[in-house]
């Protein structure tokens, strides 16, 4: 029995870290880099559509005719892309955690770009997301063989996942329908909601057709089956709804906190998502799952921090502001130049 063990922990080493999950791997790091980076661009095309239009916090459209938001969108579609072909390698537990990346990408660049500001336990929440990442990626089960997509329907018609589905289908509605028009303004977990749910139901779907068009490049065409169809509408659909709320979110909100919030709901929906459908556990021992969670749990610590530092950062700007602002009025500032000030301040409020 001894032997046997001894053998059994380098191959199932090896099996984790095979070609084709260190491709997904490289896919979904290079993904990480652009869909950070279109967090920054998108939001700065928001900012400049609102000024001059409304806003698409309270319902305004006007941001499409902004050319820096569609340089932001192209850039998410092209990391959405690198994403997509990652899940055709790699299991969805190794691919979906790697977005951390982007979070720390995104809160870099905001404090570069947008000025919103990165505090010292900000930095260390981006490392422990980097651990955390790394974790999850040294012990990833190895990918499903599936040989058509047929396959993955039958997963996907299996009772508990059409029950999960069942689920995500009513909150998003209760949520679109219910909670959106009496508090989307006011809780950002309204918006990230609806964006996490239909987002873990998009990432079950890229998958199966991101196995289909693997097939079919490899000689078994895929196209035939109608369940490839079905999935490719089912993944249209949920990424025009993640898109509209998720754009919602960033123009109501700051970056720095809807970009890791909706990471951490995302991730662990997804990660639940996959577990039921594809069942990656089964073919992991219990050690590794564990140190799996653990990884996790060190990327939510992670985010969690960027979280509370960055409402830290923004209670210090706001006593800063009315302690200049009083000073300001007993040295007597002229009161023509602090009017309009407060005007804008009350308008973007």
């Amino acid at each position: 029995m001894a032997s046997t063990t001894t053998l059994t922990t380098p191959s199932s080493w090896r099996e984790g870290m095979s070609s084709d999950n260190i491709k997904g791997l490289v896919l979904a790091l290079s993904s990480s880099f652009f869909i950070g980076g279109s967090f920054i661009v998108k939001k700065k095309g928001l900012k400049k559509a609102g000024a001059s239009g409304v806003r698409a916090g309270v319902g305004g459209y006007s941001y499409l005719y902004e050319p820096l938001w569609w340089v932001g969108m192209i850039t998410m579609i092209v990391g959405e892309i690198a994403n997509f072909a990652a899940y055709a390698f790699a299991p969805a537990i190794l691919v979906t955690p790697l977005g951390a990346l982007s979070i720390i990408i995104s809160a870099a660049l905001a404090h570069v770009i947008l000025r919103e500001k990165l505090h010292i336990f900000g930095i260390l929440g981006c490392v422990l997301c980097v651990v955390g990442s790394t974790t999850i990626v040294l012990h990833a089960p190895q990918e499903r063989e599936i040989e058509s997509v047929a396959e993955v329907w039958d997963l996907a018609m299996e009772p508990a996942f059409v029950m999960y589905a069942a689920f995500v289908i009513a909150s998003a509605f209760i949520l679109i329908f219910h909670f959106i028009p009496q508090y989307g303004q006011t809780h950002i977990m309204v918006y990230i909601g609806v964006c996490s749910l239909v987002g873990s139901l998009s990432v079950m779907s890229v998958k199966a057709l991101g196995i289909a068009l693997k097939l079919t490049l490899s000689g078994m065409n895929q196209l035939i089956y109608p369940q490839t169809w079905a999935f490719g509408l089912v993944v249209v659909t949920c990424v025009l709804t993640q898109m509209n709320y998720l754009n919602k979110a960033l123009d109501t909100f700051n970056t720095a906190v809807v970009s890791p919030i909706y990471y951490t709901m995302f991730t662990s929906l997804t990660i639940l998502a996959s577990v039921i459908m594809f069942k990656d556990w089964d073919r992991q021992s219990p050690t590794q799952v564990v140190t799996e969670m653990c990884g996790f749990v060190t990327i939510l610590a992670g985010t969690f921090l960027l979280h509370k530092t960055k409402d830290m950062s923004d209670a210090l700007s706001a006593s800063l502001s009315m302690r200049l602002s009083k000073h300001s009025e007993e040295d007597g500032v002229n009161g023509a130049e602090g009017i309009p000030l407060r005007r804008q301040e009350s308008t973007r409020s």
